[in-house]
This record gives structure tokens, sequence and C-alpha cells, in this order.
């Protein structure tokens, strides 16, 4: 390699790190990184080793990919950004372990109430005596998505935490406002607060992935997973729709997620596998 495109990947490599360790000054209307990824896309495919840096552009406004988090330092504003892009054979580990995860959890808890068969449609529709927290009507299919979702995502904390610790969120809340396009994360201790203080409205709107597959920081995304668990499972897993008076009516959750977090979003199922897959 020349020594310009050396003092290029140098210069690459300490604004990646700058960017991925929080530093956010104002000042920084363009790094150093974005321009030598413009001028040579296929240098930019080397930098990180495994991973690939691609500048992420925003004409249309001037405000940073990467949003402000709450109760933090917001990040500069800025025309273009670094975003690192899960390389094919890591994606392709991490998928392979959540389709393993849900064909896990649909396994044991089927087995602990129907045999190897599964539940009937009929069964599936079955209405609980129980009702939920709210007060609704809780169908047999809905009692086994919620165990399998739990016992999926113990699952994927232990397989992940050894295959990219320290760079995936299990379901991670995140506020999302369509105008300002501004996303920020809502704490664990910030959710329990509010809903211990009724303040459900503030919670509406936002967005909790299953699975969220970052850099380190929960607001650089890499890859966006949710669960699924169909009842029968002949029944194709679908995102949610957004109706009625919602913020994200006439959109789905998968379309939400990607437009939020900027990156790629799928369903996990058992035997579906990786489903529906939505870019930003």
């Amino acid at each position: 390699m020349s020594s310009p495109s050396m003092a290029r990947l140098r210069q690459a490599v300490l604004a990646l790190s700058v960017l991925l360790m929080g530093c956010g000054s104002a000042g920084y209307a363009v790094d150093s990184a974005t321009s030598a990824c413009r001028q040579n896309p296929a240098y930019c495919a080397q930098v990180a080793g495994e991973e690939t840096v691609v500048p992420t552009l925003r004409v249309a406004a001037e405000e940073t990919v990467v949003p402000a988090i709450r109760g933090a330092a917001e990040v500069a504003s800025v025309g273009a950004t670094l975003r690192v892009v899960l390389n094919i054979a890591t994606k392709s580990r991490i998928e392979q372990s959540l389709m393993e995860c849900t064909d896990w959890a649909h396994e044991q808890v089927n087995s602990r109430y129907f045999g190897a068969d599964g539940p009937s449609r009929q069964q599936c529709k079955e209405e609980l005596p129980q009702l939920d927290p709210c007060g609704r009507k809780v169908t047999r299919a809905m009692q086994l998505g919620t165990e399998k979702h739990e016992l999926a995502l113990q699952c994927a904390a232990q397989k992940l935490g050894a295959l990219i610790p320290g760079r995936f969120s299990l379901e991670q809340r995140y506020r999302y406002d369509r105008q300002s396009r501004r996303t920020e994360l809502v704490s664990p201790e910030e959710s329990r607060a509010l809903r211990q203080h009724g303040c459900w409205d503030e919670l509406q709107g936002t967005l909790v992935p299953d699975v969220v597959i970052h850099t380190g920081n929960p607001l650089l995304v890499q890859a966006v997973y949710d669960f699924k668990f169909p009842c029968p499972i002949k029944n194709e897993p679908t995102w949610r729709e957004y109706e009625g008076e919602h913020p994200y009516r006439g959109s789905s959750q998968g379309r939400m997620y990607s437009e939020a977090l900027q990156a790629e979003s799928a369903l996990v199922a058992p035997r579906w596998g990786i489903h529906q897959r939505i870019t930003p």
C-alpha cells in the first residue's frame, strides 16, 4: 500500500474510533474518513478488518445520523457520518444463532403443552380464563408466543454474548420523532418510571426491537431482528401494521425499525428462518 493510501487509512481508522467512543464535538462537518470513502469506495471496504466503513449521507437535513442520547451531550450536527456495516460472515453467524434460538424455544414450549405436534389452529384460537395486565382477553397463541419469546431472548443473550460481546441489545426501547428524524434511547429506568407514574403517552410511539446488533453504541445500529412465533406454525410471520390513532399509522413495525435506526430489519421465526427483510 502506498504511503498516501496508508495515511488515508490511518485517518479513517482514527475518525471511526472517535465516533464509536461517542466523541461528538461541534465543528466536524465532514470527517476525513468520509472524504476518503467518497474518493475511493473500494478502499473503504478494507477498513476495520472484517467490517466495512460506509459514509451515510443525509442531504435533505443538516442533522446528524447519530442523534443525541437523552441525558447526555448531543452529538454534533453534521452532513455525513460513518456507520459500520456487518460483513457477510459475521451477519451469517448472528442469524444462524437467532434461528437456532427460535427453533429451540418453539420446540421447548410446544413439547411442554402439546408434544411434538404442536397446537392446532383451533387450539391457537382458544381463549384462556385469565386476562392480561390491561384487562384484555388472552388467547393460547398469545400465551405461547410470550413464553417462546422469553426463552428465545435468554438463548440469544447466551449465544450473542459469546459471539459479539458488548455489541448487541435485547428489547432496547427507542424514542423516534418522524418530523425531526431524531432517535434517542429510553433507558430501562426511565421506562419503568413513566409506567409507574401512568405516563403512557410518553411511551406511545416508542420502538422496542427484540434484538439490535450495534457497534457497542446502541445508536450506531447494524441490524435489527424481531422474534415471531406464528400459531399454528403454518401461518406466515408478518410485521405488525400500525393503525388507528397510532403515530406510525400507515406503516409497519419493520419499516419503522429501519427508518428510525437506519439499519436492515428482519423477522426470525421457527421453521421460516430469517423472513421479510426491510432496508432503510
